[in-house]
């Protein structure tokens, strides 16, 4: 269900396996009393969050105030978020950037609109991964609901497994896991990093060979050389 990646006085990260939900819903366990059950906390605060079937690093505040300031974090865009994606086909292209509003779609769908209202908005690089399916490397500025999910769909990639996204696309897991996560507190900067070639329970094509190569090469996702960021980019 998850794994303690690091333990702070305030905070805890965690890995948060594919397929378990952060909510209690459908008769699931509520994760985060699980997790309390572990690191001994008589309640944990959730400051962010991540879909059912992504994995990856999940942030957790151990007291009200450690809460509050993450959160504040994380709405003040303080957090910077890197995630990383296997799409089902060949995208438009290769790297960029996605912007625009976000609106409800059928059932539990969202759909990408033209309007700049309040945009999602989501930088990503690309590299080859098996044949017709492609790695990517994903920088979300913003925090909307399937945001990325929703991204690359809208390049022409929907992600591997993805239930909702590419429901012909047929696999052990939705192939999208929060990789690393870099922020500040109380003066201090920390970065966490989640390599998903470490366990098999985050899924078999992060050990194909070319999806494994891309990720070596991004282990410091925040010292590549990404594009400047223009968001008045079409």
């Amino acid at each position: 269900m998850f794994d303690i990646l690091h333990t702070d006085s305030d905070f805890l990260v965690i890995n948060k396996h594919p397929n378990v939900s952060v909510h209690k819903d459908d008769g699931d366990t509520m994760l985060l009393q699980e997790v309390a059950k572990v690191s001994g906390d008589r309640q944990l605060y959730l400051v962010h969050r991540l879909d059912k079937m992504t994995s990856g690093i999940l942030l957790l505040a151990r007291n009200r105030e450690a809460a509050s300031a993450l959160s504040q974090a994380f709405a003040n865009r303080n957090v910077e978020k890197h995630y990383l994606a296997i799409g089902c086909k060949k995208p438009k292209k290769k790297q960029g950037l996605v912007k625009g509003d976000m609106e409800r779609s059928r059932r539990s769908s969202w759909k990408l609109v033209k309007t700049l209202d309040n945009p999602a908005i989501t930088q990503f690089i690309s590299l080859p991964a098996m044949p017709g399916e492609r790695l990517f490397l994903c920088k979300p500025y913003t925090g909307k609901t399937h945001q990325i999910r929703v991204a690359l769909k809208s390049v022409g990639s929907s992600i591997v497994g993805d239930p909702i996204y590419s429901p012909s696309s047929v696999s052990d897991r939705g192939y999208l896991h929060a990789f690393a996560l870099s922020f500040n507190y109380n003066g201090i900067d920390h970065q966490f990093i989640c390599d998903p070639r470490q366990s098999t329970l985050l899924g078999t094509k992060w050990q194909e060979q070319q999806v494994s190569d891309g990720i070596q090469a991004w282990l410091q996702p925040s010292s590549l050389s990404w594009p400047k960021l223009n968001i008045h980019q079409d």
